[in-house]
């Protein structure tokens, strides 16, 4: 479970981003829809293009909740391949195991579902998975370990509990939310991906590093 300062920090992190990275950050913000600090209600002067990319960079960052090294490399990826570099960047995301988990209804947060798979509470294809960045391909299946279902939090999930503080399913996943299965059918679409940001200014700021 996150600690106070941890659930403090999310929600600093949220109003200065202007996007809510947690449910309880979700709650600050409709209270308090302005950035932290003295200065926050008032209006700011406009701020620089570098600012701006960057500002959307931690946006994606902190909504994967992973480390600016883990982004670099998938941005280096995504450029590698054909099509958009911003597109590719939050199909390689999205299909982390941490991020599908949270997707599927089994997690209320990217730091809950991080936490179940580090504790092997996850598997893909019938096996243990720890890694949280674990990519999962298209066909493969998302389950928890039959030892795990009777936990209190896989209950309320398989309850649908978390249905008021997530997005719904989106079309590439097909879930079971009673039997806690989800099956990545298809890789994501941008569109399809429930990620505040701007990608192309994500990619405009590691193309002028």
């Amino acid at each position: 479970m996150p600690t106070k300062s941890q659930d403090r920090r999310k929600v600093r992190m949220s109003r200065a981003l202007g996007v809510a990275l947690t449910p309880k950050a979700a709650r600050y913000l409709e209270k308090r829809p302005y950035a932290p600090g003295e200065h926050g209600r008032t209006k700011r002067k406009a701020d620089s293009d570098y600012a701006v990319r960057l500002r959307e960079k931690q946006r994606l960052r902190e909504q994967y909740g992973i480390r600016e090294k883990q982004l670099r490399i998938a941005f280096n990826e995504a450029r590698r391949k054909d099509g958009l570099t911003g597109e590719n960047l939050v199909e390689q995301l999205e299909m982390r195991l941490d991020a599908l988990v949270v997707r599927a209804g089994f997690a209320r947060t990217t730091a809950q579902a991080r936490q179940l798979v580090v504790h092997r509470h996850i598997l893909v294809d019938g096996q243990t998975v720890d890694r949280p960045s674990f990519r999962v391909a298209p066909g493969q299946l998302i389950h928890v370990k039959a030892k795990s279902e009777g936990l209190e939090p896989f209950q309320v999930a398989a309850a649908g509990g978390h249905a008021e503080v997530l997005p719904p399913v989106p079309g590439y996943l097909e879930v079971e939310l009673d039997k806690l299965h989800a099956r990545l059918v298809r890789r994501p679409k941008r569109a399809e991906v429930p990620v505040v940001c701007d990608v192309q200014l994500v990619v405009e700021y590691y193309a002028a590093r």
